[in-house]
């Protein structure tokens, strides 16, 4: 499989986040790794995208398209840090609401 940069998810991150997100900082849940999503390492040919660390390999984001709605596992970052504006809902953003959440 080809490897690819992060900036080759620049118009999925902007779908799933409303916003340029490949200048953002992750950081690797498994090595500590703290680098852009730009530097990330994409892989396109799986039955959706895998981004990995550049470090240590592992998997950190997934996304799969199905029936018109992009599923999104970030569960191998740490975390992810924007700097640009906010998301708002008067932008066109909706929060998506994980099952646990309470009101």
């Amino acid at each position: 499989m080809e490897a690819l940069d992060g900036n080759a998810i620049g118009g999925l991150l902007i779908d799933v986040f409303g916003a340029d997100m490949t200048a953002a900082s992750s950081t690797c849940g498994t090595c500590g790794a703290v680098r852009p999503v730009a530097g990330l390492v994409v892989y396109r040919r799986a039955p959706g995208t895998v981004v990995r660390c550049r470090t240590c390999s592992s998997i950190l984001m997934v996304f799969v398209k199905a029936h018109g709605v992009t599923c999104t596992d970030l569960a191998g970052l740490a975390s992810l840090s924007h700097t640009g504006p906010v998301l708002s809902r008067q932008a066109g953003f909706e929060h998506a609401r994980m099952p646990d959440e309470h009101r």
